[in-house]
């Protein structure tokens, strides 16, 4: 028979930082639509633009399937550049 203070300290396993971020969900703000009088088809539709706007199929959509490191980082340096480019025309437009 042990008493507390015999027992031995309870660990808690750890989990390496490489291995925390796999597991971790993406983090975003909620997506909020609320059901009015105009009815439950109109908040789907709301909620649908919503999510294409925040982009939310897009992610779910390349989420599904495996991508190669090689690939990923070539689709960010293309995601960059469209969004660089965006910029410049709406720094050019405003000017």
């Amino acid at each position: 028979m042990t008493t507390p203070e015999q027992e031995p300290e309870a660990t808690t396993p750890t989990v390496a930082a490489d291995d925390k971020a796999q597991y971790e969900p993406v983090q975003g703000r909620p997506l909020e639509v609320r059901v009015d009088d105009r009815g439950v088809e109109r908040a789907i539709r709301k909620l649908r633009r919503l999510m294409a706007s925040e982009g939310v199929l897009r992610e779910i959509k390349r989420r599904r399937h495996y991508e190669k490191p090689s690939i990923r980082s070539k689709r960010k340096l293309r995601e960059a550049e469209r969004r660089r480019k965006r910029r410049e025309r709406k720094t050019r437009m405003g000017m």
